[in-house]
């Protein structure tokens, strides 16, 4: 399969978005750089959309940090080509019979300086991470570990914190409760070491390329605001598996110009999780089949005040659930490149294939409307107002559900678009009776959708619905150490979620991306972060 270079530079000469900046390079100058140049084979040319931040695990706040730092560090476990967890600086896990504590061993490794990588250094990254005074983003992810979140609210010290370098190559994890996620969660690199040694002596370590440090497998050899760039790590504990020579990271504020880039061979990828695709780019790259697609741990939903007449009533609930089109949505909005949802997980995690209910059911919805308003001792529905954040996305999904539901339903729907901080503030006060929300997974495990809804009380419940059977099931989930019976209880937990509809699923969301054909066994995540570190360029 060959870039669609003519295809894609005519639909951006059409929209206007052809970009003089980048020379364009004719097919004899390509041609040239295939044949002539037998590097390019070990070296991957990607582009950043915004400026690096700092280059520290602690401080990497999106995908595409995310993706940086899996190329310069190494957790105790990896997320491998298939997708699935497998050792990595740690080569064995023991696990205590309640399940609350975690004993890593780990291999024999080093840092690119030539340091030894130890125990120590995990748990000084951790309480690093921790630390009120770090004030990093992620840190909550760590709060499964006991005391961990008293410490970075600083009501204990970071010593009560249960993480501890038994000696160099064994470290100890005490957990608050069994967390059958745990491993999967510490390939993260918010859970990556940092050299104890280097950063105690040099706190601005990770600012310049002459002093960064990483155990992973490439390493920083330059960086400024214009571009980063790693090569193989020859002291990275799996060399052999690293096929790549150099990764170039160049900062390109512009996705059509990333796209323009990639439809000239002046770089290997175009889109998530560094940058976005031109939406109007999408159907064309789909059409070639050069548009590469991937299911995340997303959804996007609409949620219901059941505190509040009419969404007091489930019937009512999946009424509004069930008249949505969401395929027609996809298809006009979204490019047909996102998922319609008919359950709350996403592909990534989900437990029931073939969703919870029929899209675009118009018949039951009409069915269950009438029944939910004489429940209610109704004659017809109170004034029903939709609310979402100002965004011109967030308008058009809305305006198309507003006629789906009149269309369907019978329903006059008014439309409520508010500033970002005003519309989380009525959300919190339940000053709504429909509102748009959104959700991405932490960690790609059911729990981290399911438990937002456990407490009607709970901070990221705002629908006011709770339910005694669903909060057993999460319950008995947490202790089952049984990996399918834990699933069954999250099926059924996830079952009455549905049934109840505190929320309506609208469809899941995916990452798109254009890549080198000759680019084999990168490995992306259910965040959609990438990982080169398996990858060639056959």
């Amino acid at each position: 399969m060959k870039r669609q270079g003519k295809i894609i530079a005519k639909l951006l000469v059409s929209t206007g978005v052809l970009v003089s900046s980048v020379g364009y390079a004719s097919a004899n100058e390509v041609k040239s750089q295939e044949t002539s140049s037998t590097s390019l084979h070990k070296v991957l040319r990607l582009n950043l959309i915004d400026q690096p931040g700092q280059l520290a695990p602690a401080m990497a706040e999106d995908e595409a940090m995310f993706s940086v730092m899996h190329t310069m560090f190494d957790g105790l476990v990896r997320l491998g080509p298939d997708g699935k967890v497998q050792p990595s600086i740690a080569q064995k896990i023991d696990v205590s019979d309640d399940r609350k504590t975690y004993t890593f061993h780990l291999r024999e490794a080093k840092w690119s300086n030539g340091d030894p990588v130890t125990a120590n250094d995990f748990e000084y990254a951790w309480k690093r991470v921790l630390d009120p005074e770090t004030d990093s983003t992620y840190s909550y992810l760590l709060y499964s570990i006991k005391n961990a979140e008293q410490a970075n609210t600083g009501k204990l010290k970071l010593d009560e914190v249960g993480v501890k370098a038994i000696d160099a190559k064994t470290l100890r994890v005490e957990l608050e409760q069994p967390t059958p996620y745990f491993t999967e969660v510490t390939a993260k690199p918010i859970f990556y070491p940092v050299n104890k040694k280097v950063d105690e002596k040099n706190p601005g370590w990770f600012r310049e390329a002459a002093t960064h440090v990483g155990n992973g497998p490439f390493k920083l050899v330059s960086a400024d605001k214009e571009k980063i760039t790693v090569v193989k790590n020859d002291l990275y504990w799996d060399k052999a598996a690293v096929k790549l020579d150099k990764l170039e990271f160049d900062v390109i504020q512009d996705e059509n110009t990333q796209l323009y880039m990639f439809d000239n061979y002046k770089s290997d990828w175009a889109g998530a999780p560094f940058g976005s695709l031109p939406v109007e780019a999408l159907p064309a790259l789909n059409y070639k089949e050069i548009l590469q697609t991937k299911p995340i741990a997303g959804v996007y939903w609409y949620k219901f005040n059941t505190e509040q007449a009419p969404f007091t009533n489930a019937k009512i609930r999946k009424a509004f659930a069930y008249a949505m089109n969401r395929q027609a949505i996809d298809d006009v909005l979204l490019d047909g490149v996102q998922i319609p949802a008919t359950g709350a997980l996403p592909p990534t995690m989900n437990l029931k294939k073939d969703g919870y209910f029929k899209d675009n059911d118009q018949e039951t919805a009409k069915k269950l409307l009438a029944e939910g308003i004489k429940e209610l001792g109704m004659t017809k529905l109170p004034p029903i107002t939709l609310s979402y954040n100002k965004s011109e996305h967030h308008r058009l999904i809305a305006e198309t559900i507003q006629k789906q539901w009149k269309q369907t339903l019978g329903v006059d729907v008014t439309l409520n678009d508010e500033e970002w901080k005003v519309f989380l503030e009525d959300i919190k006060n339940g000053k709504y009776q429909i509102a748009r929300t959104g959700w991405h997974a932490d960690y790609n495990d059911p729990s981290n959708y399911l438990e937002l809804f456990k407490e009607k009380d709970g901070s990221s419940n705002d629908t006011g619905w709770e339910n005694k059977k669903y909060q057993e099931l999460l319950n008995q989930s947490v202790t089952e150490k049984d990996s399918e019976k834990r699933k069954q209880l999250l099926a059924q937990a996830e079952a009455i979620l549905m049934e109840e509809m505190p929320v309506a699923p609208v469809y899941f969301y995916t990452r798109h991306w254009v890549q080198d054909e000759k680019l084999k066994d990168v490995v992306m995540d259910h965040q959609g972060v990438v990982d080169y570190k398996w990858a060639s360029k056959e």
